[in-house]
């Protein structure tokens, strides 16, 4: 069995492997089409014209699903490794519901192009990136709280040391951006797509670039981190029938106590 194959390791894997092939997809496209600059454009410059802005959109709509699946299996993880363990239970309900309120955002991001609506597409990468670092943050909490016990010391630091790469491409990318957007260098820089070194206002432009792509891939290096912990869970459906037949009202519906869609396995 291949290393992947173990348990639902492969979530995580595909998250990352499929994320990343939309980055770079609509980022070949475009620089194909000549619709942006080869040098470090923006994220969402790939994918605001046609027809990268389509590939673009339907990947990280699939990237959405992922994510929300990734998040569930961890929580159900962790849940099932602290049934006793208060704090951490409420820090791991917590970190699910701002995991998916990111991912939420994530969608908004591959449906609203930033040329066309973009204060809610920026509300989307505000989600995505703001409450995605905080989700970044409970889980490293809960991995400082679950070692030694339950989590290997290397995971904990694995996990803070990518949190600290977040951070600091955030605030890299914030600072930048507010000085490009200022006023300082011109007005309507939001729709511009190509942009000359002996501009003024590169710089700060290329330092915000530069950030927004760390700050993507940080991200995804924090899910290569759940591989090895993905590699010892599995989760399987159970089925409860309230009757024998479809035509049957299920009589004792209150009574019974109903089964959880989805059970995990440690």
């Amino acid at each position: 069995m291949w290393w992947f194959q173990q348990g639902l390791s492969f979530l995580p894997v595909a998250l990352v492997v499929w994320s990343a092939a939309s980055f770079v997809f609509s980022y070949i496209t475009a620089i194909v089409l000549h619709h942006v600059d080869p040098l470090v454009p923006y994220i969402s410059d790939t994918g605001t014209i046609p027809p990268e802005r389509c590939l673009f959109g339907i990947m990280l709509n699939v990237s959405t699903f992922l994510g929300m699946a990734t998040m569930y299996v961890r929580y159900k993880q962790v849940s099932a490794l602290s049934p006793e363990k208060p704090r951490i239970l409420r820090l791991n309900k917590l970190g699910l519901t701002l995991g998916w309120l990111s991912c939420f955002g994530l969608c908004i991001i591959a449906n609203f192009q930033k040329c066309i609506l973009y204060y809610i597409h920026v509300l989307g990468a505000c989600l995505t990136f703001g409450v995605g670092s905080i989700y970044m943050l409970l889980q490293t909490i809960l991995s400082y709280l679950m070692q030694p016990e339950l989590h290997s010391k290397d995971i904990f630091w694995a996990r803070l040391a990518v949190l600290l790469w977040s951070s600091s491409s955030i605030l890299s990318m914030f600072v930048s951006s507010v000085v490009l957007y200022s006023g300082l260098y011109g007005q309507n820089l939001v729709q511009k797509l190509h942009w000359d070194p002996q501009e003024r206002g590169y710089t700060p432009h290329i330092i915000s670039t530069v950030s927004e792509w760390s700050l993507a891939f940080s991200f995804l290096s924090f899910f290569l981190t759940y591989i090895r912990d993905f590699q010892k869970i599995s989760l399987r459906a159970v089925v409860s029938l309230q009757g024998h037949t479809l035509h049957e009202s299920p009589a004792s519906f209150g009574a019974e106590e109903q089964a959880l869609l989805v059970a995990g396995s440690i």
